[in-house]
């Protein structure tokens, strides 16, 4: 009876030590809130938990660093965008002005029971004007506007559209398939647009990156490896 429970108490230990392993993660954020507007800035970054939609779930966002941080969704299966958890931080210069904008990017995230799209978002200062570069997406989203050309810039191939929401113009950069790292040109992507006459001399304001979640029932990790913006 003795080794009996001696044995127990092992595998209780056991399997104490395998929880902590396994939450070991989410132990070593310096930050995280399930706050709807959840905010934390640090080396030039602000995440943002930002839950703006509709008939919403719960949301967790956490960081490990202002460069590696994630969060927990569980968005019911409706329509609609729930939330952009993201990373922002910002340029301040105008196209013509800009001497690099590019941004690496390395992911990990669900790709099945899911509706979502990891994006930038591109803004110019005013916010009249919204540029989203699709990198990957998966279950039923799909871009604002019309198509209007495919092209081969800033480092990837994208089908394009252009449109408004009522409030801004949006031109959206839909990759020709998806990808969860890589690096973009987003200057080149700004030139581009400007050249097209899309916009004029605009400045750049706020560059973000993040999920765009319409569903994630049960509860999904969107995880961001790794997120640096350079600005110059």
């Amino acid at each position: 009876m003795l080794r009996s429970v001696r044995l127990s108490l092992g595998a209780a230990l056991l399997a104490i030590v395998l929880v902590g392993l396994v939450s070991a993660p989410a132990q070593a954020a310096v930050w995280y809130s399930t706050d709807r507007w959840g905010t934390w800035s640090s080396g030039g970054y602000t995440l943002y938990n930002n839950v703006w939609g509709s008939g919403y779930g719960p949301q967790t966002i956490w960081a490990n660093s202002a460069t590696n941080w994630g969060v927990w969704a569980d968005h019911p299966n409706t329509g609609g965008i729930k939330a952009y958890p993201n990373s922002t931080k910002w340029s301040g210069k105008k196209v013509s002005a800009l001497g690099t904008l590019s941004s690496s990017f390395n992911v990990s995230v669900p790709t099945s029971g899911v509706a979502f799209t990891s994006a930038y978002d591109v803004w110019s200062s005013d916010n009249a004007h919204e540029i989203m570069l699709w990198m990957n997406k998966y279950g039923a989203v799909g871009p604002l506007g019309t198509f209007q050309t495919s092209v081969s810039v800033g480092g990837h191939s994208w089908n394009v559209y252009r449109g408004s929401n009522g409030s801004n113009q949006v031109y959206s950069f839909v990759r020709t398939s998806n990808t969860s790292s890589g690096t973009v040109d987003i200057k080149a992507i700004c030139t581009w647009i400007k050249n097209r006459g899309w916009f004029g001399d605009v400045t750049i304001g706020n560059v973000q990156f993040g999920y765009e979640i319409t569903s994630s029932a049960g509860g999904k990790d969107f995880v961001t490896n790794n997120l640096t913006v350079t600005a110059s």
